[in-house]
């Protein structure tokens, strides 16, 4: 039995065919083959950032030392279609540039985003899934 398309890390983020990535903070450390992986799924080149694109998804790429979260992840719900999602990927415990889970936790609702889930997407980096908080949700 053939695997179908997208039955790895673009399937796990929710990545379909059709959409549009927008891709922030890649690097040389970045792991190129979820980004590789993530094009191919959706069937478009990933959007970089100095474009005006509104996007059904955006990933970015985070360390510890890249500055201000809640400015990053403010930054990234600009290009999102309303239901859209941002995966926030940062360096596994123990690599170099690791973000605390908890800084993750302060930062999103600062941001107006909650933390959906959490998964290890590669070797060295994990993915981190949040979505734009229900206005008026009890």
């Amino acid at each position: 039995m053939s695997t179908p398309a997208g039955s790895g890390i673009a399937a796990r983020m929710g990545i379909e065919s059709g959409f549009l990535v927008l891709q922030r903070g890649f690097s040389d450390d970045c792991d190129s083959s979820i980004s590789e992986e993530v094009s191919k799924v959706s069937g478009n080149a990933l959007v970089g950032e100095n474009s005006q694109e509104v996007v059904d998804a955006v990933i970015t790429w985070w360390r510890e030392d890249d500055g201000d979260l809640v400015d990053e992840l403010v930054d990234c719900l600009t290009y999102l279609t309303e239901g859209g999602q941002v995966w926030l990927l940062t360096p596994k415990v123990g690599r170099d540039g690791h973000v605390e889970p908890s800084d993750i936790q302060d930062s999103a609702p600062t941001a107006g985003l909650s933390l959906t889930s959490t998964f290890q997407a590669s070797k060295d980096w994990i993915a981190t899934r949040l979505v734009a908080r229900k206005i008026g949700k009890k």
